[in-house]
């Protein structure tokens, strides 16, 4: 029994207890469950290469969701020759599903920390699944947007349980590079839609563009039943169940202290709209704005320029966008190695400020404006070679990458204990702001010109640039005045 019980172990990743699922339990001072030293079934003893593969699942469930954000970002042509509508309504496929995404924090992830990630995780993720299978389908326009809706509102589960789950398996000095991975794929994602469905669109139509979702998510699916639970309370609830079944009268801390879920959602959906307007949360949120609203409209942008006024094909005209994920990849590059600098200060005994985080945010936000205009200018004029807007937009990647994950982690550092209640609303915002983007960026730059428009973006940012030099000079004097970041 116990080696087919090792056996079927491998198969779920889960460690096998053996005989000791048989012992009574391990009990704190307060007669809690809770885990023996080395014990198997904590989620952090487990062995490398399992918390690795949980890992990759976890990433592989989480870009589905980006690749299908921009999926249909290439097709306005074949969906406005369908449904017969105006090509800023043919946007509404992207908008809506990024407007499904603001569920998951303010859903999915209170459910999370309440009934386990496991559950949460597989029965999002194949809701997402059913949803796309609809909108390969639809009988009409109104049947693929309520589908479209409905896909991002599931896909963003495991978007928000992803981060939680590394969380559970990594010490804080491990999960940095995970957790990068996790960012960066929110950037290499909906480039890769936007190639994918431009390529469609060329020989085929959007609907194509939908079944590539199907194909990954089919077998992202056969992988994600390999995924155990690893938020460590519902183990222990778990564990002090069977000591229960087996005639030990013990509980699990989670159980003693677990509020009732509407108190859970009463909190999760009223405290993230007041720490929006502290004045760290707030700057960084707008600021995120920005930056998420741009990643956007450059899946506009780039068939303006090269197809509209270079001339080029529905699916070349769309591979200039891999430079974004090959500039968010650099990003990523260097914030792995600051965090290895980091690292390596803190192992000398030096104290790390939130404020660190804002180094690479200084270096992003003067990057930003210029690499904006390098971007635009140079699209503007067919006589330049393709290759410079197309470095512009590397550069430009790499800037909102750095600015990106630095305020990430500076608001997560500074409201340790309300860090999930700031984060959530920091993506809500972010998702409405990506959500309206495609609808007017075509008209704004047909109106005003590529030059035009990228030197109102521009414009902005460099107005914004100032912010984390200001938190990098007063953010201790800004948060010693906030009532819920550290002191």
């Amino acid at each position: 029994m116990n080696s087919l019980q090792r056996v079927f172990s491998k198969i779920t990743l889960k460690p096998s207890a053996g005989s000791e699922r048989h012992q009574r339990p391990e009990a704190n001072e307060d007669d809690f469950v809770e885990f023996r030293g080395g014990d198997v079934e904590n989620p952090r003893n487990w062995s490398l290469a399992r918390k690795r593969y949980i890992t990759a699942i976890t990433l592989l469930l989480s870009a589905n969701g980006s690749i299908a954000s921009s999926i249909t970002a290439g097709n306005s042509q074949s969906i406005t020759e369908e449904f017969g509508i105006s090509t800023v309504a043919a946007q509404l496929p992207i908008s809506l599903f990024l407007l499904g995404f603001c569920a998951g924090p303010l859903l999915f992830g209170p459910l999370s920390e309440f009934y386990g990630r496991r559950w949460i995780l597989y029965t999002t993720f194949f809701l997402y699944f059913c949803c796309t299978y609809l909108t390969a389908w639809p009988p009409n326009l109104g049947g693929l947007l309520v589908g479209r809706f409905l896909a991002g509102s599931f896909a963003s589960g495991p978007f928000v349980i992803g981060p939680a789950v590394l969380v559970d398996l990594w010490d804080k000095g491990e999960r940095g590079n995970a957790m990068g991975i996790l960012i960066c794929i929110s950037w290499v994602g909906p480039a890769l839609g936007t190639v994918i469905s431009g390529f469609f669109e060329l020989k085929k139509n959007w609907r194509w563009s939908t079944y590539a979702c199907l194909w990954l998510g089919s077998f992202t699916i056969m992988l994600m039943f390999t995924i155990p639970e690893t938020h460590s309370p519902t183990i222990l609830t778990q564990k002090a169940r069977l000591a229960r079944h087996q005639g030990h009268n013990m509980q699990s801390a989670g159980e003693a202290s677990r509020p009732k879920l509407l108190q859970l959602y009463k909190t999760a959906l009223t405290r993230p709209w007041v720490l929006l307007f502290d004045t760290i949360s707030f700057l960084c949120c707008l600021y995120s704005c920005l930056i998420s609203a741009l990643q956007y409209m450059l899946f506009n942008i780039y068939p303006i320029v090269f197809h509209d006024l270079r001339g080029w094909n529905v699916g070349v005209s769309q591979l200039p966008v891999l430079g974004q994920a090959i500039g968010a990849v650099f990003g990523l590059l260097i914030i792995f190695y600051h965090s290895r600098c980091r690292k390596r200060k803190a192992d000398m005994g030096r104290d790390m400020l939130p404020e660190d985080h804002m180094i690479l945010a200084m270096i992003g936000g003067v990057g930003f404006p210029i690499s904006m205009l390098w971007l635009s200018w140079s699209a503007q004029y067919n006589s330049v070679h393709w290759i410079v807007p197309t470095a512009g937009g590397t550069v430009l990647a790499t800037c909102l990458m750095l600015i990106h994950v630095s305020c990430f982690s500076y608001i997560t550092d500074t409201y340790a204990d309300y860090a999930a209640s700031v984060i959530a609303v920091n993506i809500v915002v972010r998702c409405v702001s990506s959500a309206g983007a495609p609808l007017f960026t075509t008209q704004m730059f047909d109106s005003i010109g590529i030059g035009g428009g990228g030197s109102l973006i521009a414009g902005t940012a460099a107005l914004l640039a100032i912010t984390p030099f200001l938190f990098y000079r007063y953010g201790h004097t800004i948060r010693s005045k906030s009532k819920y970041a550290l002191a």
